[in-house]
């Protein structure tokens, strides 16, 4: 007569493995600013550049454009806009149309 026997799981003291849960960290890293700067040379006239300033960077007041043009005669060159870069190559590529000469673009 054949033998039966009973096979019953036995409990181990080990428990499972269990990895660790990683939570989604997302880093959000803002895109760089770019800074579109004139530099002074010995061709354009104050009023061409206070003129350029005005009508290619969004926002830009008659005061704030003299002030930007003085600051560009007497310092070498001036910051007259920053933000991001496909704003920053459509100014700096305007203003570089019109005569004015540039640095290139600078990351902030």
């Amino acid at each position: 007569m054949p033998v039966f026997f009973s096979v019953v799981p036995q409990a181990t003291s080990a428990s499972p493995t269990v990895a660790p849960t990683q939570s989604p960290q997302v880093t959000r890293k803002p895109y760089p600013n770019y800074k579109v700067i004139v530099l002074n040379d010995d061709f354009n006239t104050f009023q061409h550049v206070a003129e350029c300033l005005i009508k290619y960077i969004p926002n830009m007041t008659s005061d704030r454009a003299w002030d930007l043009t003085h600051q560009i005669h007497n310092e070498g060159q001036a910051i007259v806009w920053t933000g991001p870069l496909e704003q920053a190559e459509l100014y700096h590529s305007q203003l570089s149309r019109a005569g004015l000469t540039m640095a290139p673009l600078e990351r902030a």
